[in-house]
């Protein structure tokens, strides 16, 4: 099996690429240091050659609405076009969890992918992740105000890189699903909760305000949404555990 793996360098990508290695399988990195350039298609046809699995975990330069949803529609309708030229038997795209219900923000560019793989002649999987323990970071230590870094009191399942590469891994050697497998970590905590570790872990001082009109990847967000479904799967490293090692 001959898989190839789009954003290869990346946070997800390089541990992706790790793990499917784990699994004895040919492994394919690529990004834009192949001269691979997936907005424009430049590199494209010959980057996926004789793939029989492409995994795509490359990632918009923004969290901006308008700007993340060009990059994915273009990014990903290349991709695709390229995988089927190469006659790939598997496209498996990185998703967000809540994608199919959040209608703004990152969340509608990543709906707007998943809409691309499943009109797609190529069979596909989406694995849609709760947010990232890297991503908990971001929160916490940007939107400071006078009074505090605010952050919306969401109710998170935040997920380890290497657990996630782990699903992307599996998803990429397993049968396509023509659907969604959602990841995400062991435990529930709230977003603002979590961010305030962070920050003392850090060493930074100033409070953390919960704010319910606080927007996430862009969006304001109801308490839940971000909680995959029951049939997710579940990782094994904690945020504690996570938050140890930084």
């Amino acid at each position: 099996m001959r898989v190839v793996v789009i954003g290869a360098t990346g946070l997800i990508g390089s541990r992706t690429v790790a793990r499917l290695r784990d699994h004895g399988v040919e492994v394919v990195p690529v990004s834009r240091a192949d001269a691979v350039d997936v907005r424009t298609g430049h590199g494209l046809e010959r980057a996926v050659r004789g793939a029989d699995v492409v995994v795509d975990v490359t990632d918009a330069p923004s969290r901006d609405q308008t700007v993340s949803t060009q990059f994915f529609t273009a990014s990903t309708g290349h991709l695709l076009k390229a995988a089927a030229a190469a006659g790939a038997e598997h496209y498996v795209a990185l998703s967000v969890v809540g994608a199919d219900r959040v209608g703004a923000g990152y969340f509608r560019a990543k709906a707007a992918q998943e809409n691309l793989a499943r009109r797609s002649t190529v069979p596909y999987t989406l694995v849609r992740s709760a947010p990232f323990h890297e991503f908990i970071e971001a929160v916490a230590t940007q939107g400071a105000r006078s009074d505090g870094v605010h952050v919306p009191p969401l109710l998170v399942r935040p997920v380890a890189a290497d657990d996630v590469a782990v699903a992307l891994a599996h998803a990429a050697v397993g049968l396509p699903r023509f659907g969604v497998l959602e990841v995400a970590g062991p435990e529930v905590l709230r977003l603002d909760e979590a961010a305030g570790e962070v920050l003392a872990v850090l060493g930074r001082g100033g409070p953390v305000v919960p704010d319910t009109r606080a927007a996430f990847f862009g969006a304001v967000l109801g308490q839940r949404v971000l909680l995959p479904g029951p049939g997710a799967h579940l990782g094994r490293r904690t945020f504690a555990e996570w938050l140890k090692s930084r």
